[in-house]
């Protein structure tokens, strides 16, 4: 396979022998669970949930205050940031890093996902490890495939008349776009709610989304007046999405794009294809620990408060096996996943224009 970098494909040229790859990610997963990396931490959870649940109420009492007023706006911002919080503790769940038992991790992700925010547990769970067996792999990855965006240039030379145009400024209209994700994400779990056979807890998680948003539409139009409502929900969801995607954008988008031909190993296919943000504590917090997303895709189980711990070790690792380890800044990974979608959108990187 040729290759490009950039989002483009990898060549498998220098990646090692077979034998060599498959016993590497073995040998590292002896050092993560000697070193105690993988042992969970639920007081810390726990914390961290009676913390968020404590600044809900608190917000849930400024809002009642307030009444019907327009700074109304503001605690919009404020529940926007508590509820990608949430949703951050139903990904942890997902992933099984807060408790042992499946059952438990799934409660805790139910309450934080379907009734908190408005997202289906179930759904969201099978999409993400969808995407943590075959990250950014065409055919493979559902992340990248999200219309209307393109993510590779097969994606873009199929598409046609609106949705050509929108492709070749798709750069420039990203921000914008994850404004509508928590609408879309909204959407997409009552679908799956409503006609998916295959979820685990439908019932369950039908009764908490109907809470969930009956609650939240009875809390904004009693207290508010109807335009203040409206403007309230908008900013809410608007934020949220923001929020959310500007979290996630940065894991992946603009890094190398594998076809389904690839043979790469578990390690490499995980390493390869992520991308670590640099920052302190506040970054971990902000970002809901995502910013480790190599330590993360190495072993999704790893408790959040391990990820800042494993990352010396695993960066030292892959250097002592020539696997390349992208780290960067926030704002040059907003930067890098840009360039790919612009390169995309203009041509730059589809056949042809090397």
């Amino acid at each position: 396979m040729g290759g490009r970098t950039g989002g483009a494909t990898v060549s498998n040229a220098d990646l090692g022998t077979r034998s060599d790859r498959g016993s590497a990610y073995a040998e590292l997963s002896r050092l993560v669970r000697s070193a105690g990396l993988l042992d969970r931490h639920p007081r810390r959870y726990a914390a961290r949930v009676t913390v968020l649940l404590g600044c809900l109420v608190l917000m849930g009492v400024v809002f009642v205050r307030l009444g019907s007023s327009w700074w109304q706006t503001a605690t919009a911002v404020g529940v926007a940031v508590l509820l990608a919080q949430l949703a951050f503790l139903g990904h942890d769940a997902g992933h099984r890093q807060i408790f042992r038992s499946r059952q438990a991790n799934d409660v805790l992700g139910m309450i934080c996902a379907n009734l908190m925010t408005g997202i289906s547990y179930g759904w969201w769970v099978d999409k993400h490890n969808r995407h943590h067996a075959h990250p950014n792999t065409e055919g493979r990855d559902p992340d990248i495939a999200v219309a209307p965006l393109s993510f590779t240039a097969g994606q873009a030379a199929t598409q046609r008349g609106l949705r050509a145009l929108f492709v070749r400024h798709q750069a420039t209209l990203f921000f914008p776009l994850l404004m509508a994700e928590g609408l879309h994400l909204h959407a997409a779990s009552v679908r799956a709610v409503v006609s998916r056979s295959g979820l685990r807890h439908r019932p369950a998680e039908a009764g908490l989304l109907v809470l969930h948003f009956a609650g939240y539409l009875a809390a904004v139009f009693l207290v508010l007046s109807v335009p203040q409502a409206i403007v309230f929900i908008l900013v809410n969801q608007a934020l949220f999405g923001l929020y959310l995607g500007s979290s996630f954008a940065p894991n992946h988008k603009g890094m190398p794009i594998l076809t389904e031909a690839d043979d790469l190993d578990y390690l490499r296919r995980q390493v390869l294809t992520s991308r670590n943000v640099r920052g302190g504590r506040l970054l971990d917090a902000v970002l809901g620990g995502l910013n480790y997303q190599i330590e993360h895709h190495l072993f999704p189980s790893m408790p959040r408060p391990n990820l800042r711990h494993a990352q010396p070790l695993i960066r030292q690792f892959c250097t002592e096996h020539g696997i390349a380890y992208h780290e960067t800044t926030l704002i040059q990974s907003w930067s890098q996943g840009l360039t790919h979608l612009r390169a995309i959108g203009t041509g730059a990187n589809r056949p042809g224009n090397d």
